[in-house]
């Protein structure tokens, strides 16, 4: 019976220390760009971030001599056969036991092919390369030797044949045989496609391309041929009765490496499966960076995982809700893929159905060099990291099966019943997966980083742990962003997650735990869908980062400001200010206001003397804590001028000088330099503006010399407008009169 753990809501987040503030900061890691931020050890990373033990793996044969890259691998007659660079070797695998099978020291019969005693070179092979092995309609080994001797060979029990010599090619890249039994060759580099009757007697040029290689093939029960070409990307469909071609798809990847039919019941409706890659660039990006899941997934009838049943004694964990904080988007990759620009990925997985509508798959920045079909799903084998993905198309699934910690390319792939064979490259290794579930994985995440030395609290895992399968947790932590510094604490003792385990790492910013998945049963793993953890830092002061007090300028809030301020809080508690002001020089604050909430508020400056002042904001905390952990900070803004008052007239006079009357002033103002003096005569309409004596307003004190001519005689008035650098305004008239000449 399946035991449902759930636990109590905020209680399993929150540490009950007096030191800590009231709140706590959890981290959930249930995507596979989170995931794959960590390092894995035979366990697996879903795309859509789950983690389970991955298939177990044994190394059957490695050091070969002279040869580099496992290039192609076969199953024939029960055993796995392989061909190798680059001395053209050709391998079998059976029960254990390793034999290479070519080259022999046997002479070899002649072919029909042969234009000279000197031609058939089967003992020159240096140099040579074995990337296309299939056999024939008998059962006969068939393999394509690449080379200055560019070759067809079978071997039979009498020995080895070379059955045709393309005379314009370099290359064999890959071998197809139909229903009837006829042979295909993929050849370069002048791009053509030979066909061969099921004996071997007759060959003939199926398709001569513009492209320079022609690298996989794939023989459908509809009597066509599909072929995939290097430097267009291109898909072909072959006719061999008429010989003419027509063009599947054009990729915006200049290769496709491989081709391959899906294993659908009905054969006539199987998807074709292209592989398009640039070898030319090669990058290493997080896997899955290109596709993101879409929200929710298609039903299918695979799982990533064999779910726990009631019958098997197991039991799923679950983690406690909270507010998730989700930055994630839908993906907006659509379903059909059309010709696009340059390529943001190395390589890319696309499905062709029976009507030629082409579904991109999957993406990823690595080479995509080889394809298969298992139980599981699609194997590709890429580089430059080693890896296997696993893909399933239907469910939109996609995870990394396997990692070679040496190899650098996984260059081919064979299935034997349950069992998946890789031959890898640099170095040179033939690798067996078993169908069973490793006995052991782990995954160790990446830095977490609260940001300061922090408690870390609580891990919780949603998973599913059918019997005989469990899952350990350990961990450290640092105050050092790098987990190679020896000042980071060792890994505390393994725990068995049954319930939320409280981590025992000391106090620090950083922190790194360690899941241990363990199966006694290989047809049985655990399954986990979501790792939470939970951090408090000790609480610490806010921080007021800046204090403004801004004049409003619209003539309708003359003598009003704006004080604004900007705080924050590491332990992202809730903050509330209080408001003072006091006048320059002096020791008392006056509260303007408390308990606001915002970020600014209004101040009526009239309220207050001219004058320079000093604005105070105190933040606080202490609605997210205990009164014997609340914290506060302040800051003082710089002084500001209060300044309501117009520049006032401390001395004038009035004279006659010739023909003219001369006007003169001393204007003050008590804390704002003169901007502006104006002046009329009789209220005219018209003002004139006049300059200090100095001609320059910079100062608070201003002397005018305002000489005004032409006046009648009588009595006359003149006004003046005065303005301060802050906008108010003194308006002053003198009475002054002109003498009859």
């Amino acid at each position: 019976m399946i035991r449902r753990i759930l636990w109590s809501l905020g209680l399993a987040w929150i540490l009950t220390s007096q030191s800590l503030a009231v709140t706590s900061r959890i981290y959930r890691h249930r995507s596979a760009s989170d995931l794959l931020k960590g390092e894995t050890e035979h366990v697996v990373i879903g795309s859509r971030g789950s983690l389970q033990l991955g298939l177990g793996a044994q190394v059957l044969t490695e050091a070969f001599d002279q040869v580099w890259s496992v290039n192609s691998i076969i199953v024939h007659g029960g055993s796995i056969t392989f061909g190798t660079s680059p001395n053209g070797g050709i391998y079998r695998y059976n029960f254990g036991t390793l034999t290479q099978i070519y080259p022999l020291d046997v002479d070899l019969p002649s072919t029909p092919f042969d234009e000279s005693p000197d031609s058939n070179d089967l003992d020159q092979v240096t140099n040579e390369h074995v990337f296309a092995l299939g056999t024939d309609m008998a059962g006969r080994l068939l393999a394509g030797f690449s080379g200055k001797a560019c070759r067809l060979c079978r071997f039979s029990s009498t020995g080895v044949e070379v059955i045709f010599k393309p005379q314009d090619a370099l290359y064999i890249f890959d071998i197809a045989t139909d229903e009837a039994g006829n042979i295909y060759l993929a050849t370069g580099p002048e791009g053509k496609v030979y066909r061969l009757d099921p004996l071997g007697k007759t060959a003939q040029l199926l398709y001569d391309s513009r492209d320079k290689n022609i690298l996989s093939l794939a023989a459908g029960v509809d009597g066509f041929v599909y072929a995939g070409s290097d430097d267009r990307g291109l898909v072909y469909k072959l006719n061999p009765r008429n010989q003419s071609a027509t063009v599947l798809y054009d990729s915006s990847k200049p290769e496709i490496s491989a081709v391959l039919f899906g294993k659908d019941l009905d054969p006539s409706t199987r998807d074709l499966y292209a592989i398009a890659t640039s070898a030319k660039v090669v990058k290493t990006e997080n896997e899955f960076a290109a596709s993101t899941p879409l929200p929710g997934r298609p039903e299918s009838a695979k799982t990533e995982s064999p779910p726990a049943s009631d019958t098997e004694g197991g039991f799923k964990l679950k983690i406690a809700n909270t507010k998730k904080e989700s930055s994630a988007k839908p993906s907006s990759r659509p379903a059909a893929t059309r010709k696009r620009g340059p390529s943001e990925t190395t390589s890319t997985l696309y499905r062709i159905d029976r009507g030629g509508y082409v579904t991109d798959i999957t993406s990823k920045m690595a080479v995509f060099l080889c394809l298969a079909q298992s139980e599981q799903g699609l194997l590709i084998g890429t580089g430059n990291k080693g890896q296997v993905l696993l893909v399933d198309p239907v469910a939109e699934q996609q995870s990394v099966l396997y990692e070679d910690q040496q190899a650098s390319q996984v260059t081919s792939i064979g299935i034997l019943d349950k069992d998946v064979y890789l031959g890898t490259a640099n170095p040179a290794k033939l690798i067996r997966l078993p169908g069973d579930y490793a006995p052991r994985g782990t995954f160790v995440s990446n830095l977490i980083d609260a940001g300061q030395p922090a408690r870390w609290g609580k891990l919780q895992i949603d998973a599913d742990l059918p019997a005989g399968c469990k899952v350990l947790v350990s961990s450290r932590s640092g105050n050092v962003k790098d987990v190679n510094d020896p000042t980071f604490s060792n890994w505390t003792a393994p725990v068995e997650i049954t319930e939320p385990v409280q981590l025992k790492c000391p106090l620090g910013r950083f922190c790194q735990y360690k899941l241990i998945l363990e199966s006694t049963n290989g047809d049985q793993t655990p399954l986990i869908r979501e790792i939470a953890m939970a951090s408090t830092v000790p609480n610490l002061a806010p921080i007021v980062r800046s204090v403004d007090v801004l004049r409003e300028g619209a003539a309708s809030k003359r003598g009003m400001y704006t004080i604004k301020y900007k705080a924050q809080d590491d332990n992202k508690d809730v903050l509330v200010y209080s408001i003072y002001f006091r006048k320059a020089g002096r020791s008392q604050w006056i509260k303007l206001k408390d308990k606001v909430r915002g970020d600014q508020i209004a101040w009526d400056g009239r309220t207050v003397e001219d004058g320079r002042y000093e604005v105070r904001v105190v933040a606080s905390d202490h609605q997210s804590n205990t009164s014997a952990t609340k914290r506060s900070a302040s800051r003082v803004s710089d002084v500001v001028v209060i300044d309501n008052t117009g520049p006032l007239i401390r001395g004038h006079f009035i004279e006659k000088r010739g023909q003219k009357t001369v006007f003169g002033l001393l204007v003050r103002d008590m804390l704002s330099v003169i901007s502006k003096l104006d002046y009329t005569v009789d209220s005219h309409d018209e003002w004139h503006a006049a300059v200090p004596d100095d001609l320059v307003y910079d100062t608070t004190d201003e002397n005018f010399t305002i000489e005004i001519s032409d006046l009648e005689p009588g009595q006359h008035v003149i006004a003046v407008r005065i303005q301060d650098d802050l906008g108010n305004v003194t308006y002053r008239s003198f009475e002054t009169t002109e003498p009859s000449d």
